[in-house]
């Protein structure tokens, strides 16, 4: 597959007026690829043609949520927030890069593989909620201002407690694993019965590096001491933020929990998020979630401290888990099926995250480092070979292991991607137990 975009049967959600709109987006997207690739072409033309598909698509942003309207749909703020979040933020950070650099050819490819990337991530599940009159997880969350004032209240407390520059990453996190994490969850009640929790993850690192800092810890490890001061630390943090919102003021602590990451996956999937804010504060990735109003359960309230055995036990407990943690396989392929084979083969021995895209890879990466990355040679938008580029060309990830798992080993395909040095070749028409002892092999050969 080349640089373009295939429609198939999954992107008609049902609705022809939307499903029309769709088609001509992937032209425009399709046309520009082509002009990509073609020398004799000028700058002018590609931005004409970005030009050309902005207007576009904020016209049928506009006719989408028209249509909305008119069948009364009931998500229609939330998907007018996403269309918003996209044509406010993302489109022009995407136009200020392309003027940056001249419109280099890069860039253009960067422009045309965020917006491909978000047109088929956007088609395939807010769109398609749209005919089939779903709920977005992310129909609870706060109004976008109060949101906003949490957000940089969060960013400017780090600046002031931690002096760490702070920038937000995400405001959708979605309980994504980031390096070795400690969870820790605080649960409130109120007077009327109501209870909402709110969970901070701190990359280990960070601790190390801000409240290690502050105790004189040169260990480098994270101990007993360190782990008492960051929690009632962060309780501290979190009360400074809870005192700028009235509405959270009516809650008190009951009890706290510190997680492993089985139990924060468990708590976060079960809870519908207000806001839910990954960072990275330039020291590791920090999130901070509060999760909607519900219910409390009846149940005699019974307020947890921890003492010293107790988190010596939790300590203990965490160090056996990461020396026993299984190595991270990452899967990138634009095929459902061979993504969840994979899984399947692997996930006995492996840890295992998948991808379908090149974007989704590196934010993937970025979250945490995998041990080794299994890449499809073809795909569209942005083909294994790009992808590889991409991860060599980036200083933090130039390292890592890739074995292309592919249906082709000619030789064109083989010289072309020789300099960027990937470790081998696996090909899909092999056995499975075949392809598994390869990586197996990989592993013992080299001592990890």
């Amino acid at each position: 597959m080349g640089n373009h975009l295939v429609w198939d049967d999954r992107f008609n959600i049902g609705v022809d007026i939307i499903d029309k709109e769709h088609k001509k987006l992937f032209q425009i997207i399709n046309r520009l690829f082509a002009f990509t690739e073609q020398e004799n072409k000028g700058p002018w033309v590609c931005q004409e043609g970005i030009k050309y598909f902005k207007e576009h698509a904020l016209k049928h942003f506009a006719e989408e949520e028209n249509y909305m309207a008119l069948i009364s749909y009931h998500d229609l703020e939330t998907h007018k927030r996403l269309h918003e979040d996209f044509s406010h933020h993302t489109l022009p950070a995407l136009e200020k890069e392309l003027e940056q650099t001249d419109f280099s050819k890069e860039a253009i490819q960067h422009f045309l593989g965020v917006c491909a990337g978000w047109l088929i991530g956007h088609t395939l599940t807010e769109d398609h909620a749209i005919a089939q009159n779903e709920t977005s997880r992310w129909v609870n969350l706060m109004p976008e201002e109060e949101q906003f004032l949490v957000k940089q209240t969060i960013i400017r407390r780090l600046h002031e407690m931690f002096g760490l520059d702070t920038q937000a990453v995400s405001e959708c996190y979605g309980a994504e694993r980031f390096g070795s994490g400690i969870y820790y969850r605080l649960i409130y009640g109120s007077g009327d019965g109501m209870q909402r929790e709110i969970i901070l993850v701190f990359e280990e690192k960070l601790l190390i590096h801000t409240m290690g800092k502050l105790l004189a810890d040169s260990s480098g490890r994270l101990s007993a001491m360190l782990l008492n001061a960051a929690r009632y630390t962060a309780r501290q943090f979190v009360e400074s933020i809870r005192k700028r919102f009235p509405s959270m003021q009516q809650y008190q602590m009951e009890r706290e929990n510190l997680l492993t990451y089985e139990q924060f996956q468990q708590v976060y999937e079960c809870q519908l998020p207000q806001y839910s804010l990954l960072f990275d504060t330039g020291e590791g990735y920090f999130a901070y979630c509060a999760m909607t109003p519900r219910q409390r359960k009846r149940q005699s309230i019974t307020r947890q401290e921890y003492k010293i055995a107790e988190i010596n036990k939790y300590l203990n407990a965490k160090e056996q888990d990461d020396s026993r943690q299984k190595r991270k396989l990452l899967v990138v392929d634009d095929s459902d099926t061979v993504r969840l084979a994979m899984k399947g083969l692997l996930e006995e021995d492996y840890r295992i995250d998948l991808a379908d895209s090149g974007a989704s890879a590196i934010r993937s990466m970025t979250l945490e480092r995998p041990d080794l990355i299994l890449l499809d040679y073809d795909m569209p938008v942005c083909d294994g070979a790009q992808v590889l580029w991409m991860i060599r060309e980036e200083k933090e990830f130039a390292d890592i292991p890739v074995f292309f798992l592919t249906g082709k080993v000619d030789k064109e395909s083989v010289n072309k991607v020789l300099p960027l040095k990937p470790e081998g070749y696996l090909l899909k028409s092999s056995k499975p137990a075949e392809i598994k002892k390869n990586i197996d092999r990989y592993f013992e050969r080299k001592g990890k």
